[in-house]
């Protein structure tokens, strides 16, 4: 007898089904709920973060194109004051007439003695003045107020009108700001702006500017400014309880009040 054996086709193999896990699940089980709740909230976060970042790099982009614009708009003005005052001295001195510039609007004012026998009234001028300390160093809206306060305690500061690069060496390299009432260096025209903004003043240029012109936000741009600390002159001082017009150095020195304090930068 013969066995017929008939081939039969091998067995197709079930695919494996993929295990689905429910939302949030691993494969040590189902994630607590807090932890989803804060995968969401650091989410929902840093898509803040991401939009705030970019909406202040738009600002910051605005801030230093419109920071650029004023400092070129100063510097022609600068140039062309300047250019205008030695126009007319050319036009007096041609006709054979003497010219006579303006008077200063704005004063700095030095001081160049201590506190050692200082009497009462002297020393409320100087704390008014915001000059407490010796080698302090302040600008003043030049008035008669101003000037009689000045005259009264003459014999302890020196004074004179600054020019462009006197107010701008101060401000730039021993320049420092008062930011809630705390003493904080002006490394950045953001401290300017955090202060100052609501004056249309951001940038230190725009600072510079008002206390040089004597600006509308004189006041505000001065008072932001801390009294500088400068160092003691170099080459040390005449001497300081004579008048400078007698050889000495406390006084009005006018114009060379600049030399004076570019030795104590």
């Amino acid at each position: 007898a013969f066995l017929l054996i008939l081939a039969m086709p091998p067995k197709a193999k079930k695919e494996a089904k993929p295990k689905t896990q429910p939302e949030g699940a691993t494969k040590f089980g189902p994630m607590p709920e807090s932890y989803l709740k804060k995968q969401k909230t650091v989410a929902a976060l840093n898509a803040k973060l991401a939009a705030k970042a970019s909406v202040d790099a738009k600002k910051r982009k605005q801030t230093r194109s419109e920071i650029t614009k004023r400092a070129a708009k100063y510097h022609k003005e600068y140039k062309s004051t300047a250019a205008n005052l030695v126009r007319m001295r050319r036009e007096a001195k041609s006709y054979g007439n003497f010219f006579v510039e303006d008077e200063p609007k704005v004063l700095l004012v030095v001081r160049i003695r201590g506190i050692n026998a200082v009497e009462p009234r002297t020393t409320k001028i100087l704390q008014l003045l915001r000059l407490r300390q010796i080698h302090n160093a302040v600008f003043l809206r030049c008035n008669k107020a101003t000037l009689n306060m000045l005259r009264l305690v003459a014999p302890y500061v020196t004074y004179g009108s600054p020019n462009l690069k006197t107010v701008k060496d101060l401000v730039y390299k021993r320049g420092f700001g008062k930011v809630n009432k705390q003493r904080i260096p002006i490394t950045d025209n953001s401290v300017v702006e955090s202060v100052l903004g609501k004056k249309s003043l951001i940038c230190v240029e725009d600072v510079i500017h008002e206390i040089f012109t004597c600006g509308d936000n004189f006041k505000e741009a001065n008072n932001f400014l801390w009294p500088f600390k400068l160092s003691s002159p170099l080459g040390g001082l005449n001497k300081k309880r004579i008048s400078f017009i007698e050889g000495g150095d406390y006084g009005n020195r006018e114009t060379k009040i600049n030399a004076f304090v570019r030795k104590m930068i």
